[in-house]
């Protein structure tokens, strides 16, 4: 299935998912300035700077992409202490977990200005 845009991504969802991608699309949307909303790969993307973040849905779990660039390995590590799984760019958020919006946000932050410090 092609998703015309992030609410019909969402739609398209288990209902279980739809708080937390909700939730991440407004962490992205409150935390950078006017980011290109889209869909790429199917997904929900969010282009800034040059640079871009997105999340995508699972059976048991949503995937929060905000690239190498900001989760460090030590990152990652003070992720897993608090019970998230990641990967080398993403963060798996189980459906039954809060969303680490303040640390989402920092990344966030963080990547802006590493992006918007290259483009000048």
């Amino acid at each position: 299935m092609k998703y015309k845009d992030v609410d019909s991504y969402i739609a398209s969802t288990e209902p279980v998912s739809h708080p937390i991608l909700r939730e991440l699309r407004d962490i992205i949307l409150n935390t950078i300035t006017d980011p290109n909303e889209s869909i790429s790969y199917n997904v929900p993307f969010y282009k800034f700077e040059g640079v871009h973040v997105g999340f995508a849905a699972f059976k048991n779990h949503a995937t929060f992409g905000i690239g190498a660039d900001v989760l460090s390995d030590e990152r990652r590590e003070e992720l897993k202490k608090k019970g998230y799984q990641t990967g080398k760019e993403t963060i798996q958020i189980k459906y039954t977990q809060e969303v680490p919006t303040e640390y989402l946000k920092l990344l966030l932050k963080e990547k802006k200005a590493k992006a918007k410090a290259k483009n000048i």
